[in-house]
């Protein structure tokens, strides 16, 4: 084996194993699993409470909808008894004239019942309809007000899943499970009524299947609603898998990782095939048991009701007998229905499961209801002994104390890990401190809303993110009002207005997710601009030159300070060279503050960022 063959072989091999440690720790998740500690049943009335207080701006809607279900239920027994009618009196009375009007008043009564039907079909379509768009906009708007801590944990693909699989499945519980099952509730019980009225001892008999349809649903619920939640789980994996490879695809390509990556995908698969199958063996078996059930009465009532029909002392006439197998076929029927629905139920039951779990998880923090809401912050920032972590016994950050004026321009300089990036998060509240204070305008942020701060606050991250949408709609994110002049202008002032020039269409040009079609300068730029347009009076700069080229930088550096000046800036530094202007250098280290002050003082101190320094970083 040649040596670049057997490097390849290592680092698929290398890469397989780690891959096949997540999916082997992915299959010892168990269904729920995911939900933490919530527990429900598989069918929870507290769960269909819930969903059906998603109808409540609808009432008017599921008044006319309740109706028709009512009537469908009615509807449907009459029809059955109607007929058995027909036969019994003037068909066996050979009343020809009767029979006509009996036919006739029964097709105006069919029609009656599609028309009845139409209207529950539309109206229950609707209802579905209406509940799945309220809850996607309540899940995205809570998902909106959750902290950075909620989406650092959770993959993309898995969100992604609430938002549309399992939606999906709370639609069909809404739209089919919920009013269909009521309508085959009524028709078993008007068909019930109506069987005891025409002979008590066959309706006492057709009763019997009771226990047996009762012990069916406790020997299968459990088994069903775990098969259905593994499946649904499963999915999510795939979901997730699917989003970050294609999100990674670059990486694959790059690594020959594409082998790797399609034996984990393919396992995957596996895995999900297997689920589903042990649903569909579960469904399998459920579902005929519950036909044959139906079966293994009717031919009881067929023997019951022909030695009824046969005894001198009884003398049930043969069209009674007739009319009651209309009855008990229309009364067996919903039950394979049902345990078809039940199926559907238990998918619906784990999918709201899911969204509410999501829609009652809290923020790690909240902005206190008095808090307060200045209309622009000045810009002064002060940390007295903050302290960080994002998991419990692990600091980020520890003992960080300094204080800045507005208007001055700060950089954090240190290695990868140092707890640069994690102070300036502190700064835009996207985390709260663990301990210490963090003030702006003298004010501790857990007194001040986010809004108010991030109204003040202009972000450039180092992955410059770029949404749908065209150049111009992307600059003006902070200020959709502003004009197509004032973006030109701010372009100009970072003197790129040439840059975007360049771009086919200019500032029409659509960008294509995660800025396809646009160079790694090009988008820096677009963040650039839209960090300018925002005016803030806080500014944070999160490493935003490292992907721009030296060439660029030179040219963006006058710009820079422009767009500096007068604001209260943290730059996270990438290359040194872009913080030499700054007023207050911060080395952090470890999460702590090993040196101060301006790059004069420090470079003469001899500590380590003159070290740094002395390398040529900049």
């Amino acid at each position: 084996m040649s040596k670049k063959s057997a490097d390849h072989v290592n680092r698929q091999g290398v890469a397989g194993i780690v891959n096949r440690e997540v999916l082997e720790r992915a299959r010892e998740i168990q269904p729920g699993d995911e939900l933490e500690d919530l527990k429900q049943a598989p069918l929870s009335f507290r769960l269909i409470k819930r969903l059906l207080g998603f109808t409540r701006p609808y009432k008017t809607k599921m008044a006319w909808l309740i109706t028709t279900v009512l009537l469908r239920g009615m509807q449907l027994p009459i029809l059955a008894w109607a007929i058995g009618s027909i036969i019994n009196g003037p068909v066996a009375h050979g009343d020809e004239h009767a029979l006509q009007l009996a036919v006739g008043a029964f097709l105006i009564f069919a029609f009656l019942t599609e028309f009845n039907f139409h209207f529950r079909i539309k109206l229950s379509q609707e209802i579905g309809e209406l509940v799945v768009h309220d809850i996607r906009a309540a899940l995205f708007q809570h998902w909106l007000r959750l902290t950075m801590s909620y989406f650092q944990s959770r993959p993309v693909g898995r969100l992604i899943s609430r938002l549309t699989g399992d939606a999906e499945n709370v639609r069909v519980g809404v739209q089919n499970v919920l009013f269909v099952s009521l309508v085959q509730g009524g028709q078993m019980l008007g068909c019930a009524v109506l069987m005891a009225f025409t002979d008590v001892w066959l309706f006492l008999c057709a009763l019997g299947i009771a226990p047996l349809i009762w012990l069916l649903d406790r020997l299968f619920r459990d088994r069903l609603s775990a098969a259905y939640r593994a499946q649904s789980d499963s999915f999510s994996r795939i979901s997730a898998t699917m989003a970050e490879s294609v999100s990674g695809v670059r990486v694959t390509q790059s690594f020959s990782r594409h082998e790797v990556n399609e034996e984990l995908f393919r396992e995957l698969v596996a895995d999900h095939a297997r689920y589903n199958f042990n649903a569909a063996k579960a469904a399998g078996t459920f579902l005929p048991l519950l036909e044959l059930s139906s079966q293994l009465f009717i031919a009881l009532l067929l023997l019951l009701g022909g030695w009824r029909a046969l005894q001198p002392d009884i003398a049930m006439p043969i069209g009674r007998v007739i009319e009651f197998f209309f009855l008990a076929g229309l009364f067996f029927q919903p039950i394979v229905t049902l345990g078809q629905l039940f199926n559907d139920a238990l998918t619906a039951m784990a999918g709201a499961e899911k969204l509410f779990h999501v829609l009652d998880t809290q923020p790690a923090w909240q902005d206190a209801p008095d808090a307060e809401r200045p209309e622009r912050l000045s810009g002064k920032v002060e940390f007295r002994d903050v302290g960080f972590a994002y998991q419990t016994g692990r600091p980020a950050l520890r003992g960080i104390s300094f204080k800045v004026e507005p208007g001055t321009s700060v950089a954090l300089v240190g290695a990868t890990g140092s707890g640069k990036s994690t102070l300036a998060s502190l700064i835009a509240k996207f985390h709260l401190p663990s301990q210490g204070q963090v003030l702006l305008d003298d004010t501790d942020i857990r007194r001040l809303h986010s809004d108010a701060i991030h109204h003040s606050l202009g972000v450039v991250p180092q992955q410059n993110f770029l949404f749908l949408g065209s150049v111009l709609d992307n600059i003006r994110v902070p200020r959709p009002d502003s004009t197509r002049e004032e973006v030109i202008e701010a372009l100009r002032r970072l003197d790129c207005l040439d840059l975007v020039a360049a771009i086919p269409n200019g500032l029409d040009a659509q960008v294509g997710e995660h800025g396809a079609g646009l160079s790694l300068g090009q988008r820096q730029m677009i963040c650039f601009a839209r960090a300018l347009i925002a005016n803030p009076a806080l500014l944070i700069l999160d490493e935003a030159t490292s992907a721009v080229d030296p060439l660029t930088e030179q040219r963006t550096q006058q710009a820079l300070l422009a767009l500096l000046k007068g604001r209260t800036s943290f730059i996270v530094a990438h290359r040194l060279s872009t913080i030499r202007h700054a007023d207050l250098v911060l080395v952090l280290d470890h999460g702590r503050i090993i040196e101060q002050g301006s790059p004069a003082e420090l470079i003469a101190a001899g500590g380590a960022f003159a070290e740094l320094w002395a390398k040529g970083a900049h």
